[in-house]
């Protein structure tokens, strides 16, 4: 586990968004083609396009349990269920940590505005929120996968 956290906030930190960030953690692991998962994941940074709505994090993670079950089970609507079930648990794992999924929420401030790109930068919440919620998913993805 300590391994993919530190992947994943290694990616962060390099300048991917947090929803490719977790997703990059599990490459190996689910034996998907990274370049596709990146190009996928692009857009769920930021709470979806920096819309600030569910966290990259969340997200991100919600990719790696569809991957892992679409491995595991090869009938679509087991897939589904299967898939459904575990985001419902992660979800209920990830609010008893941080009370919400929501970006803006999470992090405090409104990034579509210069201020709120301000408060970001100034109080460092990519490194004291965003990689505790990076960080925080993967312990809830291996909770789940294992």
């Amino acid at each position: 586990m300590e391994q993919k956290s530190e992947k994943a906030i290694s990616t962060f930190r390099s300048g991917f968004n947090c929803a490719q960030a977790v997703v990059m953690a599990y490459a190996d692991q689910l034996k998907f083609d990274t370049s596709l998962a990146l190009s996928i994941s692009t857009g769920f940074g930021g709470g979806m396009g920096r819309l600030q709505e569910t966290c990259g994090a969340v997200t991100g993670a919600f990719m790696v349990l569809g991957v892992h079950n679409c491995k595991t089970y090869s009938d679509n609507a087991e897939r589904k269920a299967k898939t459904y079930a575990m985001i419902q648990e992660y979800d209920k794992k990830f609010k008893a940590i941080h009370h919400t999924t929501n970006c803006k929420e999470l992090l405090g401030c409104d990034l579509k505005t210069p201020e709120g790109q301000k408060i970001l930068s100034e109080q460092n919440l990519h490194e004291t929120v965003c990689t505790k919620c990076i960080s925080d998913s993967v312990t809830i993805l291996e909770e789940l996968l294992n």
